[in-house]
C-alpha cells in the first residue's frame, strides 16, 4: 500500500499570476516519504478521455479545451439507436497538455516556469482562469486533467542533486497546490523538467487528500515493479505519430509488461495517446495520417492491450466524427478494453516473413520497427477462459492472406467448438466454429465486403460485414452453450442469400425457414 502522511497541504491564494507557497516546512517532511504503490481508488479499469497534444499540439487555449468539453457531452450521434455521447462511453476526462505556462527567467536560479517560490507561473492570456475552466467540466459531468514537468521551456526547478534541497521540493509543492487549488482531477507528469521524482509527486499528491489520477509520462524511463508503482498509468514507449509504423511501433512496446503482470488495475501500460482522427498533428513529416483500416486496427489492438484509451481529435469536427464513430463509440470493442480476468493482453502469436518499416519519429529522426506478416493478440474476457477476445492483423503492406486462428494456440481458451462473434460488425449473430477460425482478408487498398470461408471443419460463417478488413479482424470466442445444428460444410452467402449444398441441405432449409429466414438470413 502506498505510504500515507499525516501532514495536510492548505491551498494557497493567486496573486499576480503567481501561486506563493506559504512556508517549506510541510514540504520536508514529505520529502522522505517513499510511495510503494499508488492507493488512490483510481485507474481500476483503463482511464479513458482526451488530451490536447497530439492534435494541437502547442496550439492550446482556455476556449478550445471549454469546447471541447462540451463536445464530449454532445448526444448528436447514436448508438444502438440511442443518441449518446463519449462521455455515456466512458470518455469523461478532458486533460490539458503542455503550453499553459508562461515561459521566463524567475528568480535568482532563473527557473523557466516557476517563480523564486515554486510556484508555477500560468499564462493568463491564454488561460485567463483554470478555476473557470475545471468548473465547467465539474458541470457537465467531466473531469478535467492538467500537465506538469514540461517539455516547453523545461524547468530545473525541483533537481535536488545540486544541493538546494529545499528549493527544488518547493517547486514539487508549488505545482501541487495549484492543481489543487484550480480543481484539477488528474495530472500527466512529463519526463523533460527535472521535477522527475515520482514518489514525492505521488506523496504531495495523496497529502492533499483528494484522489487525483496520475499519468507517469516517462517514455518507458521509469517503470514499476512488482510492488511498485506510484500512478495510475505509465508510458512505455516515446510519442506516437500519426503513421502506421509507429502504431506498430509504440503497440510493441506493452508486451513485456503485459506478460510480466505488470499492466493491471491501478497500474496500466501505455503506449502513448490514441491518433484516431489526428492526421496531420504537430509532428509534421511525422504526421502523414492513418487510413481508416490503419485507424481501425489502431483502436482495436490499444483496446486489446487494455492501454487508456485518451483521445486528441477535434471532437467537434463532424467530418472526422463520422468516419470514426463507430471505431470509438464501438461498445464491445470498449468493453474489451475495460474488461480484466487476470491479463491485460498481448501478442500470442506472429508468422510470416519479417520486413523492416521506416517512419520519422516525434523529433523527425529516422526509425525502423520491426514486423511479421501477420500478428494475433488475445485477451481473456472471464477468469474460466469461457470468454476470450482476439486480434487477427495482416501487417502485409499490399498483399492478401487467410488468416487463420487454431483455437488450441490461443492461451486459455477452453472450448475446441467455440461460438465467435466479430466485434466489429455487431450485428453479426454468435456463430460456432470447431478447432479453428479462418478470416480472409484482402489486398490493400481494395474494399469490397468480404466473404469469410469456412473451415475444414463444419462451421457457419456470418453474413459480409461492411467496410474494409485486410488489416484485421477483432472477434470474441465463447464456450459453446447448445448443441450443434444443421451447419453444412460448405454453407455459403453472397449478398445475403444463403445457399444449402451438401447432402444437409434439406435439414439445412429447414433451420433457416424455421428460424424465418425462408432461405435468407436477416
Amino acid at each position: 500500500c502506498h505510504h500515507r502522511l499525516s501532514s495536510s497541504v492548505a491551498p494557497v491564494a493567486t496573486h499576480n499570476r503567481l501561486l506563493a507557497m506559504k512556508t517549506a516546512t510541510v514540504v520536508l517532511a514529505l520529502a522522505f516519504g517513499v510511495a510503494s504503490g499508488l492507493d488512490n481508488g483510481l485507474g481500476r479499469t483503463p482511464p479513458m478521455g482526451w488530451r490536447s497534444w497530439n492534435l494541437y499540439g502547442a496550439d492550446v487555449n482556455q476556449t478550445l479545451i471549454e469546447g471541447i468539453m462540451e463536445g464530449m457531452v454532445s448526444k448528436a450521434r447514436l448508438v444502438d439507436g440511442v443518441p449518446t455521447s463519449l462521455c455515456d462511453l466512458g470518455y469523461c476526462d478532458v486533460g490539458l497538455d503542455d503550453n499553459w505556462q508562461e515561459c521566463g527567467s524567475y528568480g535568482p536560479d532563473e527557473w523557466t516556469y516557476h517563480n523564486e517560490l515554486g510556484a508555477p507561473v500560468v499564462n493568463h492570456e491564454v488561460f485567463p482562469d483554470f478555476i473557470a475552466m475545471t468548473n465547467k467540466a465539474h458541470e457537465l459531468g467531466l473531469t478535467s486533467g492538467w500537465y506538469g514537468n514540461n517539455c516547453i521551456c523545461s524547468d530545473s526547478c525541483g533537481d535536488r542533486d545540486d544541493n538546494k534541497e529545499e528549493s527544488g521540493v518547493a517547486c514539487y509543492q508549488g505545482d501541487v497546490n495549484a492543481l489543487y487549488q484550480f480543481g484539477f482531477d488528474a495530472v500527466k507528469l512529463d519526463g523533460c523538467g527535472a521535477q522527475r521524482d515520482l514518489d514525492l509527486w505521488a506523496d504531495l499528491i495523496n497529502a492533499t487528500g483528494k484522489a487525483i489520477m496520475i499519468e507517469n509520462c516517462h517514455w518507458g524511463e521509469t517503470v514499476p515493479t512488482e510492488d511498485w508503482c506510484p500512478w495510475n498509468f505509465y508510458r512505455t514507449s516515446g510519442d506516437v505519430r500519426a503513421s502506421y509504423e509507429s502504431i506498430l511501433s509504440n503497440l510493441a512496446t506493452v508486451t513485456e509488461f503485459a506478460e510480466a503482470g505488470l499492466s493491471k488495475p491501478g497500474c496500466w501500460a501505455y503506449p502513448d495517446m490514441l491518433e484516431v482522427g489526428c492526421q496531420h498533428g504537430p509532428g509534421g513529416a511525422s504526421d502523414p495520417g492513418l487510413t481508416m483500416e490503419e485507424t481501425r486496427t489502431h483502436f482495436g489492438a490499444w483496446s486489446i492491450v487494455s492501454s487508456p484509451l485518451t483521445l486528441s481529435h477535434d471532437v467537434n469536427n463532424d467530418t472526422v466524427m463520422d468516419q470514426i464513430w463507430d471505431y470509438i463509440a464501438n461498445p464491445e470493442a470498449i468493453a474489451v478494453n475495460q474488461a480484466w480476468a487476470g491479463h491485460s493482453g498481448s501478442p500470442f502469436s506472429t508468422s510470416g516473413a519479417i520486413q523492416v518499416r521506416s517512419f520519422k519519429d516525434a523529433d523527425g529522426k529516422a526509425q525502423t520497427v520491426k514486423t511479421a506478416d501477420s500478428q494475433y493478440l488475445y485477451k481473456p474476457m472471464k477468469e474460466d477462459g469461457s470468454q476470450i477476445a482476439v486480434l487477427l492483423m495482416n501487417q502485409m503492406d499490399s498483399d492478401s492472406q487467410d488468416l487463420t486462428v487454431n483455437f488450441s494456440d490461443v492461451p486459455g481458451l477452453s472450448c475446441t467448438t467455440c461460438a465467435v462473434r466479430c466485434i466489429w460488425g455487431r450485428k453479426v449473430r454468435l456463430d460456432e466454429a470447431r478447432r479453428s477460425f479462418v478470416c480472409s482478408s484482402l489486398p490493400c487498398p481494395a474494399s469490397p465486403r468480404p466473404r469469410f470461408r469456412p473451415t475444414p471443419h463444419p462451421a457457419a460463417t456470418g453474413p459480409p460485414i461492411s467496410g474494409p478488413w485486410h488489416l484485421h479482424r477483432l472477434v470474441h470466442f465463447r464456450k459453446r452453450k447448445r448443441a450443434r445444428r444443421c451447419l453444412p460444410h460448405d454453407l455459403e452467402r453472397r449478398a445475403g442469400l444463403t445457399k444449402c449444398k451438401s447432402a444437409f441441405s434439406t435439414r439445412c432449409r429447414k433451420a433457416l425457414q424455421l428460424r424465418g429466414g425462408g432461405g435468407r438470413l436477416s
